[in-house]
């Protein structure tokens, strides 16, 4: 089974309630050799920085999230269960990677202790205090934090837009599983080229049709 790509509903997304939100692209998950080193994740930054380039060009909010855990792993919970220690607070492994397209004006979500960026975080009154309805999500990685992020944004009535191009997983495995998943009700999927090609002029995107790529499912 392949994941779905349908069209966004035409005049639901509008450039004064959407923002980008980039996942955790940390040198912990992102940089060669890093503990958690998330293959793919170095590829994918361009095709973010594309993403962030649109959404400075149209006013859009750009948000960058960080995991951070405390020293004494007193936060981690159940996560070292499944995970090792990462994005230890005050180590370079929380900072974001080389090469991405990083601003002052930028908002940061840090002390991140859970996938999800909703938990624990003011993402959502962040949000909310802005008026966005709509969140474009890329980064890493697709099966943990990205996917935690996009079902509590989509249950939280945020519509989700996901460009499976500028998202990675540890596996293709892993990314074939989360991109159907979340197709399913949970975001629309989507890519760089064409999220970015979106007719803005207006103020809003228009898409009549499913977007066609090799994965659409008809």
């Amino acid at each position: 089974m392949q994941p779905l790509y349908r069209a966004i509903p035409a005049g639901k997304v509008q450039t004064h309630d959407t923002a980008l939100l980039v996942i955790d692209m940390e040198r912990d998950f992102v940089d060669a050799g890093a503990i958690q080193e998330t293959p793919g994740g170095r590829a994918i930054v361009p095709a973010i920085n594309r993403l962030i380039g649109w959404a400075r060009q149209h006013g859009l909010p750009v948000i960058f999230t960080h995991e951070m855990h405390r020293a004494d792993h007193s936060d981690y919970g159940i996560e070292l269960e499944f995970d090792p220690v990462h994005c230890l607070e005050g180590t370079p492994g929380c900072e974001l990677t080389d090469g991405l397209d990083v601003r002052p004006e930028d908002w940061r979500i840090r002390n991140k202790r859970r996938y999800d960026c909703f938990v624990g975080t003011d993402l959502d009154l962040l949000l909310r205090s802005r008026g966005i309805k709509n969140l474009v999500c890329c980064g890493v990685t697709t099966h943990c934090c990205v996917m935690s992020t996009v079902y509590s944004a989509r249950n939280l009535d945020y519509r989700v837009i996901v460009p499976t191009d500028a998202v990675a997983a540890v596996s293709p495995e892993h990314q074939a599983a989360a991109l159907l998943c979340m197709s399913d009700v949970f975001a629309y999927l989507s890519s760089t080229g064409d999220i970015t090609s979106w007719p803005l002029a207006a103020g809003t995107f228009e898409t009549g049709t499913a977007v066609q790529h090799p994965y659409t499912v008809v």
